[in-house]
């Protein structure tokens, strides 16, 4: 390992404890990684919940989802952290884009892949398996006159957006642009329901279709 290279300390979720074990052996074989916590899904969502990760300088998560996603999961903004879904099957896929999680790997997928993907989504980007793409992505391009007339956006709610696309919360919004939490949730709502959208992640694909965002 080149003296440059990064530490990623990386959490893991699984709720099987083998799997849990298992992943944490895998991946702390790599040179680059750091293995700070091991979790189940419930132990995980109510640490965020209780905002007990604030302090916890985490890179990413690496979650073993398996066979499907609980649909019990959080609707807004759940993930603070950039996550490595590991799934057996594309059943699950769409729920877990629609909540942000963009990055989702076989659960076969070699350590390098789960840290590659990682990376990856630190700078914001996606990261599919190759027979993932088409639960995501439309079967063909949408025709201009099947696209519902949607109102405009004003200048703060794109600006709001384009936030949105670079994957900043909430909280970061409003800091960068120096107005409230609440204001912001207010224009996320407001986009949403301009963009006939159930989710961060779909209202930005959505403009990105609409050409309301160059990514």
């Amino acid at each position: 390992m080149s003296e440059f290279t990064p530490m990623l300390s990386i959490a893991i979720v699984a709720n099987d404890p083998l799997a849990r074990a298992g992943l944490a052996t895998l991946l702390a074989a790599e040179p680059t990684t750091d293995i700070v916590a091991q979790l189940s899904l419930a132990d995980w969502l109510a640490d965020l919940q209780a905002d007990e990760w604030a302090d916890l300088r985490l890179d990413g998560v690496v979650w073993d989802v398996g066979w499907a996603a609980p649909a019990t999961l959080p609707d807004e903004e759940p993930f603070p952290l950039p996550v490595v879904a590991l799934l057996a099957d594309e059943m699950a896929v769409p729920h877990l884009w629609s909540l942000g999680i963009q990055a989702m790997l076989r659960r076969d997928a070699p350590a390098a892949a789960m840290i590659a993907a990682l990376q990856t989504a630190l700078h914001g980007m996606a990261v599919l398996d190759p027979e993932f793409v088409t639960a995501v992505l439309p079967a063909a391009p949408i025709a201009p006159e099947t696209i519902p007339e949607l109102a405009e956006l004003t200048p703060r709610e794109q600006q709001v957006l384009s936030l949105l696309a670079e994957g900043l919360t909430n909280k970061a919004i409003a800091h960068q642009l120096e107005i409230s939490d609440h204001t912001v949730k207010f224009h996320v709502n407001a986009i949403l329901g301009k963009l006939n959208a159930q989710s961060r992640t779909e209202a930005v694909v959505q403009a990105t279709r609409l050409g309301l965002l160059l990514l």
